[in-house]
C-alpha cells in the first residue's frame, strides 16, 4: 500500500449523529415527514447537490442556497467543539505516516466545516491530499473523488487503499480500482452486511490495523 484515501463522516470520524439531528431539525422547522428513503440518498452527496435534492424532493420554496446556510450553521458548531476521531484513527494515521504511506481525504463533506476538526484532533498535517465531492461532476457511487484525491497523492489506485463506511463509498472506490477498507459505524447499522460483503477488509476499530 503506498497510499490510503479516507471518507470522514462515519469513518475517521465519530460523527453521523451530527447530520442525523440537522435533518431533523431541518424537517421538524419546516415541517416535513421525515421519510428514510431520503435520508439514505443524502449520504454521499455533497453539500450543493443535497440541496438541490431536498428542494425538488420536498418541493421547497427556499433557494439551494438559504438550505445550505441552515445546514451549515446547524453542524459547524457542532464540528467545531463536539466531534472526535474514532477510537484508534489518530494513531492508525500515525502509523502509516511513518510507514511512508500517504494519505488523502475524499469527502462529500465541506471544507469549513471538517478543517477544524482536524486541527482540533492533532491530525491535520497528517494529509498529502485532499478532495471533496464539490470538485467532481458524481457523487460518490463513482468513483471520480476518489480518483481525484489518488491523483493529488500521486499514487496508483491499485495501490491505494480506500476507507469507507457507507455501500455507496465502496461501490464508488471499486469502479475505480481500488482496495478497500469498510469501516464499522453504528449509523450505518442496517448497510453492515451490505458493507461487508463490498469490502476487501471490514474492520469494527482501526485498532485492529495497528
Amino acid at each position: 500500500m503506498r497510499g490510503a484515501i479516507f471518507d470522514l463522516d462515519g469513518t475517521l470520524f465519530d460523527s453521523m449523529w451530527v447530520w442525523t439531528r440537522v435533518d431533523e431539525r431541518f424537517l421538524e422547522r419546516h415541517r416535513l415527514p421525515r421519510d428514510d428513503d431520503y435520508l439514505k440518498s443524502l449520504g454521499p452527496m455533497g453539500f450543493h447537490r443535497a440541496a438541490e435534492y431536498t428542494k425538488a424532493y420536498y418541493q421547497l420554496p427556499c433557494t439551494v442556497e438559504e438550505i445550505i446556510d441552515e445546514w451549515f450553521l446547524q453542524a459547524k458548531d457542532l464540528y467545531d467543539h463536539e466531534v472526535q476521531l474514532k477510537d484508534g484513527a489518530k494513531e492508525y494515521l500515525e502509523k502509516l505516516r511513518r510507514e511512508g504511506v500517504r494519505i488523502g481525504i475524499a469527502t462529500s463533506n465541506h471544507r469549513d466545516l471538517f478543517v477544524g476538526t482536524l486541527e482540533r484532533c492533532g491530525v491535520a498535517d497528517l494529509f498529502d491530499a485532499v478532495a471533496t465531492t464539490s470538485e467532481v461532476s458524481r457523487n460518490k457511487d463513482f468513483p471520480d473523488v476518489y480518483l481525484l484525491a489518488a491523483e493529488r497523492l500521486g499514487t496508483d489506485p491499485a495501490e491505494t487503499s480506500v476507507f469507507e463506511d457507507i455501500p455507496q463509498g465502496l461501490i464508488g472506490a471499486k469502479a475505480g480500482g481500488f482496495p478497500t477498507v469498510g469501516v464499522e459505524d453504528d449509523f450505518s447499522v442496517k448497510d453492515r452486511p451490505e458493507v461487508m460483503r463490498l469490502a476487501d477488509r471490514y474492520i469494527k476499530s482501526f485498532r485492529e490495523l495497528l
